[in-house]
């Protein structure tokens, strides 16, 4: 499994606990899952912002704010499951 989906979040962010959710279980068995909190870093607070929820898969970004699961499966080559 080569393939890498990447939630960026953070804290008391309703979206991102949906987003981080939906990954998982779209990912699974597809894509390693990592899950990185923007305001850990200052870098990434600035340059996702208040966009977070966003979702990348092998470094492309797929989502951004409420994620489409019709997207989401497609980007993870899941859309004939």
């Amino acid at each position: 499994m080569s393939r890498v989906a990447t939630v960026y979040t953070r804290r008391g962010c309703g979206l991102c606990a949906q987003a981080e959710a939906l990954v998982a279980r779209l990912a699974e068995g597809r894509a390693a899952v990592a899950v990185i909190d923007v305001d850990a870093e200052p870098a990434l607070a600035e340059r996702y912002g208040p966009r977070v929820p966003v979702v990348t898969v092998d470094g492309v970004e797929v989502a951004e704010g409420v994620v489409d699961p019709v997207v989401l499966a497609e980007a993870l080559g899941a859309h004939g499951d």
